[in-house]
């Protein structure tokens, strides 16, 4: 069950915030297009005084610019592919069972550790730092980041050292070459004693197939390297693969979903400018989502099969859909 420390305003500002992205990917349905950006001046990575403009590093489904530059109407004036060796990429961030189990989010990365030798996720098999792309973004822009991510309280927001890749690259180099340049990231660490709403295997989800194809469309818009983009389309998303779980999602999505769509009702009348909501609503959201998962480990999971990993998976069909379709473009595989 969800780790009973997460009452604090903190973690309902996140839940909030997550499902405001639930909304947003389950709703969008127009494509646009959008012009390719310029490269990143050189000038504006390596200067440290102060800027009109920030450099905003996305790794997860702001990748997309049906998701950035459409849903959330940022317009970035430039964007560099950018290797980033201090963090990894996870999908430790719940969401809703049977429907979008988990979202995407990065940890800290001990460099000098050796990569274990056995992993049993497919997404813990990348060992070379995160790979996404960082934006140059209006000191305005930035705020709207921060407030469909849930004013400031969902993610700290930190800055990493990043190194430029350039486009169309077929593998990253594990240890990075060049200077670094230092650029902003929304980052929500796990930890016994931050109140965020924990699953007890943070590796254990499965994101949507359609969260995932906003990451690897963002990742071929930007032509990410090759083998970070195999290792993308290798990861396994969640696919209901039984009439049960059919049953269960109808069945959860009955019961919750009045509740969840009584919290953006209500969360959009009470939130300030910044996307930022009390700290009532924030512990009542809380407990919404405490209650739910509780009732997905407790009934749902046990009566109707999992909600956060597809049934029947295995690894030979997976790694040979991989290679398939890896092979007929051309590209290197893991």
């Amino acid at each position: 069950m969800a780790s009973p420390q997460a009452e604090t305003p903190c973690s309902g500002q996140q839940l909030y915030s997550s499902l405001q992205k639930l909304l947003k990917i389950h709703t969008s349905s127009t494509v646009t297009f959008h012009p390719k950006l310029p490269q990143t001046s050189p000038s504006r990575l390596a200067s440290t005084s102060h800027e009109k403009t920030i450099l905003y590093l996305a790794y997860g489904s702001n990748l997309s610019a049906q998701k950035f530059l459409g849903d959330r109407g940022i317009q970035p004036l430039s964007a560099i592919n950018a290797h980033i060796p201090s963090l990894s990429l996870t999908f430790d961030l719940p969401g809703i069972p049977y429907i979008e189990p988990c979202f995407a989010n990065t940890r800290y990365r001990d460099t000098n550790a050796s990569p274990p030798i056995n992993d049993d996720y497919h997404k813990d098999r990348w060992h070379k730092g995160l790979i996404g792309v960082v934006y140059e973004v209006t000191p305005e822009d930035y705020r709207t980041i921060i407030a469909t991510e849930g004013g400031g309280a969902s993610y700290q927001d930190i800055s990493v050292p990043c190194y430029t890749l350039p486009p169309g690259l077929k593998t990253v180099d594990p240890e990075p070459k060049g200077s670094p340049f230092m650029a902003h990231t929304l980052f929500s660490p796990r930890s016994s004693d931050d109140g965020r709403l924990q699953r007890p295997d943070p590796s254990y989800a499965q994101a949507s197939a359609r969260y995932m194809k906003l990451i690897t469309d963002g990742g071929e818009e930007h032509s990410l390297p090759a083998d970070y983009m195999a290792f993308l389309y290798n990861i396994r998303t969640y696919t209901i693969t039984r009439y049960r779980q059919k049953a269960g999602q109808a069945l959860f999505l009955a019961m919750w979903s009045p509740f969840l769509l009584a919290i953006l009702v209500l969360g959009q009348m009470v939130a300030d400018g910044d996307g930022k909501v009390p700290v009532w609503f924030a512990k009542a959201t809380t407990w919404i989502f405490i209650g739910m998962w509780g009732s997905y480990d407790t009934v749902y999971k046990k009566a109707f099969g999992d909600g956060e990993r597809t049934i029947g998976d295995t690894d030979a069909d997976e790694e040979m859909g991989v290679r398939r379709r890896w092979c007929e473009k051309g590209e290197i595989v893991l």
